[in-house]
């Protein structure tokens, strides 16, 4: 009977172990045509290939505000937000006032990722001032990009009701501005971007410039930002560096997925990330040792932090 009763312990200890690493996964990013959808699929593969009992899918998205209001509703377990939305949905402020996610914990810091405010010349556009009055898109509603636009015009006492605000989502918005509907097409992403291209090679625009005086005041409320350049020779007829503001692109986990599926994810993330980088150009830019780094205080999951304690990243 003793022995019964230890067999049957065992196997259910057993069953309770495999039952914890077996994890249904929902990763939100973006749009299809988005930089980061295509990645999140191939991520998605690895985990599920690599850990028992995962079942990954990629879902496209309205970007981050929308995955963090997904992962705010139990929709989505993991997704990609800039560091300064993960923040605030955490608090409950800002686009998420009311509504503050004490579930959310960082998986991955990426890399600083770039405004890029293209305009057409002819629409005289040279600075944040001047776009007041013009018709600006600034994606997709949900969108990181309306957040961004907001947080910028407030930066010189005007809001996006000084503008013709336009929601389109990148792909929609890199062909208006070539058929001349658009004076400008506000991004957020890693360079160089597909739409960023399009608009840059199609039509007579430039990217316009965010100094880093303007970075440092909007840093006094909003500390997250950094100042960035956009390399010359990034798109077509940029001959020149362009100075603009930054915030760390994050991967965010929620919380009640358990320690040892957030860590088994993150160590399959990292050590594939040859393969990944080789098909991904996007991620060439992030690096492990920054993974922690710049991510606007909010706590690591401590799945991912006892990887990052394997690999020396943290204490």
């Amino acid at each position: 009977m003793k022995k019964t009763l230890a067999t049957l312990l065992c196997l259910a200890l057993l069953l309770s172990a495999s039952c914890a690493m077996a994890a249904d996964i929902n990763f939100v990013t973006a749009g299809t045509a988005s930089t980061f959808y295509p990645i999140s699929a191939t991520v998605c593969q690895l985990w599920n290939d690599n850990i028992e009992g995962m079942r990954a899918v990629a879902t496209p998205s309205g970007g981050g505000i929308d995955n963090l209001n997904q992962a705010y509703d139990g929709e989505a377990q993991i997704g990609i937000a800039n560091a300064n939305l993960v923040y605030q949905a955490q608090e409950g402020i800002a686009s998420f006032e009311g509504y503050a996610n004490k579930n959310l914990r960082i998986f991955a810091g990426l890399y600083i990722n770039p405004n890029q405010v293209v305009v057409t010349k002819a629409s005289g556009i040279e600075g944040l001032a001047d776009l007041i009055g013009k018709k600006i898109s600034i994606g997709a509603a949900g969108s990181t990009t309306v957040d961004e636009a907001a947080v910028h015009l407030g930066s010189i006492g005007k809001t996006l009701d000084d503008i013709k605000a336009e929601y389109m989502d990148t792909s929609a918005a890199a062909d208006a501005i070539s058929n001349k509907l658009l004076d400008g097409v506000w991004i957020m992403a890693g360079t160089p971007n597909s739409a960023v291209t399009q608009i840059m090679t199609t039509t007579d625009s430039k990217i316009m410039p965010i100094t880093a005086e303007q970075v440092e005041a909007l840093k006094a409320e909003y500390p997250w930002y950094a100042a960035c350049e956009i390399p010359a020779g990034t798109y077509a007829g940029q001959d020149e560096a362009v100075p603009t503001s930054g915030v760390k692109l994050t991967l965010f986990v929620t919380a009640d997925v358990d320690e040892e599926t957030v860590y088994q994810m993150t160590k399959v993330f990292w050590e594939n990330w040859d393969f990944l980088t080789e098909t991904h150009a996007a991620l060439r830019k992030a690096d492990p040792r920054e993974a922690c780094n710049d991510v606007a205080g909010v706590a690591i999951h401590e799945g991912a932090a006892r990887y990052y304690r394997e690999i020396g990243i943290l204490q």
